[in-house]
């Protein structure tokens, strides 16, 4: 059985890496100042900077991968593997969330009209297909192999109850971050949830322009995202129904508090990073955008925080979730051995 996992962890985690061929592939070639698949080599030269960082993000997915089914990988400190996965679970999340209602609407509503242009930076047609066809399949094969990993590296978070959680002197700290965590949260969710249906106010004016399906599925996404990570970590914090397992709200504070940290960031960078001289009136970003994304990335820095603080404490207790060949107490007296 433990051959068996292993086997579907490293295949899936050589499947994460090989979907990322196509991505790394382009982004060379627009770096080094070949843009193949533009017809507007001038855009590409204006988005070196994102096409440098995505590259970069990209490279370390591959790393990541490696990391799951290499022995190196299991005694990598856990921050290494955790911080970045985490971002990468809600980059890649959100796209497999996304990606099929955008093409729901598409086929419902037929495809989007272009002004001249084949995609973002006269991209074309097959750039689209080729990219986030890549992020999809890389983003089932990197959380799959990451999944197999932390069974393997910390089994006891698959066993562990809510109420298992102690109630150490931390947990009023961790219930007011909590706190604050949902309220900036509701505010994402509302208006994400507005400007996904059609709302304009407080969006740049070329968004207004530019709005089209794509845009309004990540809205929504983004707002169900906000609200389900608030409800996850409320959830484990006040230990609702505490017999029921740790992993589902776990599971859900993971992926939805990623999600608002990965692009709460990202669009903030590349915000910051295409528009640092504004010639034009219709590309400033005006207050109530920004300080939606900043606040998607203090949420969901607040909820890994209070997460991590409850896991540590769970860890240190003895309990589950400590690190394999770590000696975990069960009851007095007795101790069992997580083997490597």
């Amino acid at each position: 059985m433990r051959i068996k996992e292993s086997a579907v962890r490293a295949t899936a985690a050589w499947i994460a890496v090989a979907a990322t061929v196509p991505y790394l592939t382009l982004k060379s070639l627009w770096l080094t100042g070949h843009p193949v698949g533009s017809d507007d080599p001038g855009a590409m030269d204006e988005l070196w900077l994102v096409n440098l960082l995505t590259f970069g993000m990209d490279a370390i997915a591959v790393a990541l991968a490696l990391a799951f089914t290499r022995p190196w990988g299991r005694r990598a400190p856990a921050g290494l593997v955790v911080f970045p996965m985490w971002v990468a679970t809600g980059l890649l999340g959100t796209i497999l969330v996304a990606l099929p209602l955008y093409l729901i609407s598409v086929l419902l509503s037929g495809p989007e009209p272009r002004s001249g242009e084949d995609g973002p930076g006269g991209t074309g047609a097959w750039v689209f297909p080729v990219v986030y066809g890549g992020f999809a399949v890389q983003g089932v094969a990197l959380i799959t192999a990451f999944a197999l990993y932390a069974r393997r590296r910390w089994p006891g978070l698959l066993r562990d109850r809510i109420g298992d959680l102690p109630a150490s002197p931390t947990l009023t700290v961790q219930r007011c971050l909590a706190g604050v965590a949902a309220l900036l949260g509701l505010g994402v969710a509302a208006a994400r949830a507005y400007w996904a249906a059609g709302g304009t106010a407080g969006l740049p004016q070329a968004l207004v322009a530019d709005h089209n399906p794509g845009v309004a599925v990540l809205d929504g996404v983004s707002a169900v995202m906000a609200v389900a990570a608030a409800a996850a970590l409320l959830t484990l914090v006040f230990r609702i129904r505490p017999r029921r397992r740790l992993r589902t709200p776990l599971l859900v504070a993971w992926t939805a508090a990623g999600s608002l940290f990965g692009w709460g960031c990202w669009q903030l960078v590349a915000l910051g990073a295409t528009t640092t001289t504004v010639t034009d009136l219709r590309k400033a970003v005006p207050g109530p955008m920004p300080l939606v994304q900043t606040a998607q990335v203090v949420t969901g820095l607040l909820v890994l925080v209070v997460g991590s603080v409850a896991l540590t404490e769970r860890a240190a207790a003895g309990q589950g979730g400590a690190e394999p060949g770590e000696i975990r107490r069960t009851r007095p007296g007795t101790a069992d051995v997580e083997s490597r």
